[in-house]
């Protein structure tokens, strides 16, 4: 078996982040990163290192979900970070997938689906629950002109980036360092102007 995806749990609420911390450590699929109550916590955890998924309370006292995403993808942590949270307001499902969350779902689901589509967004797909779907309807393609741009390193990663490849897993199969790969996502997103890596790796397989 693979090594289990290290998840953080970012959330106001002691006995809702206990509750989805305690869940993730019953599943062999992943390992508890770090708990943490606010996004200034948040943004402190990932000083050093990331995890490869973080869960993001909406609704939190002092920075929000939201200003906890933009500082973090302003920080340029490439974690996947997917939003889990009781509003299905369209506004807040449409505002925070377009500021670079790669999933949004809600508290109210089945904890298995949870567990299950958190697996998902990790191997580069989008997540949405299913009845806040339709908010998102509606955008256009694009030309791919943007991937004549990228170096052949550049499109090699971002093709695997697409297949849903970790950093770790980039690193094993390119022989460089996991350091050296996340420098090499950084410069995806920003040449392609992507806000999260499923953003890009959606790009990748509309062109």
């Amino acid at each position: 078996m693979s090594k289990p995806w290290s998840v953080m749990v970012v959330d106001d609420h002691p006995l809702l982040r206990r509750g989805i911390c305690q869940l993730l450590t019953l599943d062999e699929r992943y390992d508890l990163f770090a708990e943490v109550g606010s996004g200034v916590d948040a943004l402190a955890a990932v000083a050093e290192d990331e995890p490869d998924l973080i869960l993001l309370d909406l609704n939190m006292k002092g920075m929000s979900g939201l200003d906890t995403l933009n500082a973090l993808r302003q920080e340029e942590v490439t974690s996947h970070i997917v939003i889990l949270t009781v509003s299905d307001a369209a506004e807040d499902v449409r505002t925070l997938i377009q500021a670079g969350a790669d999933g949004y779902l809600l508290k109210d689901s089945e904890p298995e689906q949870i567990l299950d589509q958190v697996e998902q967004v990790i191997t580069g797909k989008q997540v949405i629950t299913e009845r806040l779907q339709s908010y998102l309807q509606g955008s256009g393609g694009e030309d791919d002109s943007w991937w004549q741009e990228l170096t052949p390193r550049e499109q090699e990663i971002a093709r695997l980036i697409a297949e849903g490849m970790s950093n770790k897993l980039l690193a094993e199969k390119l022989f460089i360092s996991e350091g050296t790969v996340k420098v090499h996502v950084k410069n995806l997103l920003r040449k392609t102007d992507c806000r999260s890596r499923v953003e890009l790796a959606v790009k990748v397989l509309q062109k």
